[in-house]
């Protein structure tokens, strides 16, 4: 039973649409025996890409276009498109994931390569059980190259309540990569290394009696980068950025300590929902209501730049070093009502949401910053770093299932959606900067405003049932995306007048009142079958999926822009399983895709920053009494673009294991068992997005050589 697939449970085999569900066991598998939650992810489901091993998951897509990830049905997406929803929960408190392929209008925006909704644990049973869990892993390089968490679950109650409380210690050291060089720390994203983080969940739920229940849930998650080795680029970052008439030296590039920043990168997340469930209301129908909240706060790591003017026809620049912060607050319901009559279930809902970001940058003391090597940072302003605005978002949506016979089920639905976005006035940051170095005392501001836009989606599907144990499907979908507020609006083209004591006149602008937000809508179909008995447990899927426009990055502001392009993705997502016996098994899942854009009526490969690569997952595994094997195997393939770019692929090897004790379970594990070298996909796509702003060399984001996990968990 799933909730993805259909806003009320519903089991797998009555849904016509691709989707995956993956148990406890799987997950505690891997991640006991040290694989992290993106990662293992990327290994377990078949359409979504390979973890980056970094905080972010950017790019990091299902089907090659974006997913909607959730935890119990709470989106953890925002209009602001930041890509930290991994960097959200520890494994230790996850019961299961569900996650549905394709284009989908079911939780609204930002799903439209798929949803991914992460289950938390929940008490079982009235008696009083605890877990506790405690494990490392490490390369063997270095005594900084450790990393451990502890772990401790309490559960229990009575036939009218029960709860449990799970909270999670973690603690990182540095990562070396397969020819035993520390990895460079990722200074666009930021990543895991010297990191430390708590996640505390609690969850009740309470039996009323006559069929009505509800269930709260809260976390508290923070994880943060304490102070331990950092990218050291050089006197004057000499390693990584020309600043005078010396050439970049890379050879200056080192990884030690000394690091000290005002603002350090780190998630901090706080959420609350309360679930209520009544049975036979308003004429036997199933009635769920979620109010829910999540309050969030993201810092990045610092990053140098550069602001370029004209005073007097001379063209200067000026060098300035800041990091980001971005705050999200949201807020909502969510109200279903499900009715089973003879062969027609209906399903129909109501959701609102509010969201209000704020983003802001805190400038550094830049001579201090330049000469300590790009390793201390001292505040000395904190600017508007995007526009703030806040969304309101109304939708109305149905859903039908038939059943024309025993066999044959028909699905059809439509979402209606209504958004008012409001954005605040905002000087352009680029103007801030300089007036706060100096050059101008004051800047115009681009007007806000207000805007609105309404989206209809539609989905329909077919599903036959050959035998109990397998189904075919076939099915159209829709989603859509709107692109980012925050790096939409707030671009201009500004002019100095009266010198460097003068103002910064607004020449032109990006602004609500001339370019009012849309829905960017993507379309899908697809064919499926899938088959469990007999040993034998698979699906597979081919789709087709496409869009009339496009987002496109601007490599020199890395703002963006909404661009009339043709999208498509073609691709055949699978997985198959076989139980030779009760000692073995065997698998392997896979996506095949192609991603294209059209350009002047012919189709050509897609920008790689955006494209999927493909991959594919085998394993086999092994069981005798209290020990079991599994030896896993993940391979990226390469892919390029049209314009000459090109992600290089590899292929790693983990084993992992457990051995059940007689009290207690030790799970242990190696990732990448052949120690490889390899640039990580992320790695290579910061190469391209931000290679006009440092050198390469210090973008080059490794992936962990071969690395060593032991775990011990018990029951109690």
């Amino acid at each position: 039973m799933v909730v993805v697939g259909a806003r009320t449970p519903t089991q797998v085999t009555e849904l016509p649409a691709t989707t995956w569900v993956i148990e406890q066991e799987q997950i505690a598998a891997q991640a006991r025996a040290g694989v992290p939650l993106k990662e293992l992810l990327g290994n377990l489901v078949p359409g979504l890409d390979v973890g980056p091993q970094g905080r972010t998951n950017y790019g990091q897509n299902l089907r090659g276009r974006s997913a909607l990830v959730m935890i119990d049905g709470i989106s953890l997406n925002g209009s602001r498109a930041l890509s930290r929803q991994f960097d959200s929960i520890d494994p230790f408190n996850i019961e299961r994931i569900e996650v549905l392929s394709g284009a989908s209008a079911l939780y609204g925006g930002n799903a439209t390569g798929g949803i991914i909704n992460i289950v938390t644990k929940r008490a079982q049973s009235d008696a009083l059980r605890f877990t506790s869990e405690a494990g490392f892993r490490s390369g063997l390089h270095s005594g900084d190259d450790f990393d451990w968490h502890l772990a401790q679950s309490v559960s229990g109650g009575n036939d009218r309540v029960r709860g449990r409380l799970g909270v999670v210690y973690s603690k990182n050291g540095g990562a070396y990569d397969g020819s035993g060089k520390a990895v460079i720390p990722d200074i666009t994203q930021t990543d895991l290394q010297y990191n430390e983080s708590i996640d505390l969940l609690g969850n009740l739920d309470i039996d009323f009696g006559g069929g009505q229940s509800l269930k709260l849930t809260g976390q508290l998650y923070d994880s943060g980068y304490q102070p331990g080795k950092a990218l050291y680029m050089g006197q004057n970052l000499g390693g990584a950025i020309q600043l005078g008439a010396a050439p970049v030296n890379p050879a200056l590039l080192d990884v030690r300590d000394g690091f000290s920043s005002d603002v350090k990168p780190r998630t901090q997340r706080e959420m609350f929902s309360a679930d209520y469930h009544a049975r036979d209301v308003l004429g036997g129908q199933d009635f769920y209501l979620q109010a829910f909240a999540r309050s969030e706060k993201l810092d990045f790591y610092p990053f140098p730049g550069t602001d370029s003017y004209t005073i007097g026809g001379v063209r200067r620049s000026a060098v300035y070093y800041s990091t980001s912060r971005q705050n999200t607050d949201t807020y909502g319901a969510k109200a279903v009502l499900a009715k089973q009559f003879d062969t027609v279930k209906l399903t129909y809902g109501v959701d609102y949401d509010h969201e209000k970001f704020t983003g802001t940058q805190v400038m550094f003391n830049t001579a201090q910053a330049l000469s300590s090597g790009g390793l201390v940072f001292n505040r000395f302003a904190e600017l508007g770093r995007y526009p703030t605005f806040q969304t309101d978002i109304y939708a109305f949506y149905g859903q039908a299932d038939w059943k024309l016979s025993d066999r044959l089920t028909l699905s059809g639905g439509v979402r209606r959606q209504h958004a008012n976005i409001e954005v605040g006035d905002f000087v352009q940051v680029a103007q801030q900067r300089l007036v706060a170095a100096g050059v101008g005392t004051s800047a115009q501001a681009i007007p806000g405003g207000k805007n609105s836009y309404d989206v209809t989606l539609f989905n329909g599907g077919l599903l036959y049932k050959l035998t109990p144990q397998q189904q075919v499907w076939t099915n159209y979908s829709e989603g859509f995306e709107l692109a980012d507020p925050a790096k939409y609006y707030g671009q201009g083209s500004y002019s100095l007048v009266g010198g460097a004591t003068g103002t910064w006149n607004l020449l032109s602008s990006t602004n609500v009142a001339n370019s009012p937000m849309s829905g960017i809508k993507t379309r899908q179909v697809e064919a499926g079958w899938r088959h469990n008995g007999g040993g034998l447990t698979t699906q597979l899927a081919a789709f087709y999926s496409w869009s009339d426009k496009a987002i496109q990055i601007n490599r020199s502001t890395l703002n963006i822009d909404v661009v009339d392009q043709k999208v498509r993705n073609i691709g055949l997502e699978g997985q198959l399983n076989y139980a030779f016996s009760e000692r073995w098994d065997a698998g392997l899942n896979w996506l095949a895709i192609i991603t294209q854009q059209q350009s002047n009526g012919d189709w050509a490969k897609r920008d790689v920053t955006t494209s999927s690569p493909s991959k594919m997952t085998a394993y086999a595994g092994w069981k005798e009494n209290n020990l079991a094997l599994r030896v896993q195997g993940t391979q990226v393939f390469a892919v390029s673009d049209g314009g000459g770019n090109r992600l290089a692929g590899y292929a790693l090897f983990d084993l992992l294991g457990a051995y059940q004790l007689p009290r207690g379970t030790l799970s242990f594990g190696i990732q990448n068992l052949l120690d490889r070298d390899y640039t990580t996909t992320w790695g290579q796509r910061a190469k391209i997005l931000y290679g006009s702003l440092v050198a390469q060399q210090a973008l080059d984001y490794k992936g962990r050589g071969r690395t060593f996990g032991v775990s011990y968990s018990l029951d109690y």
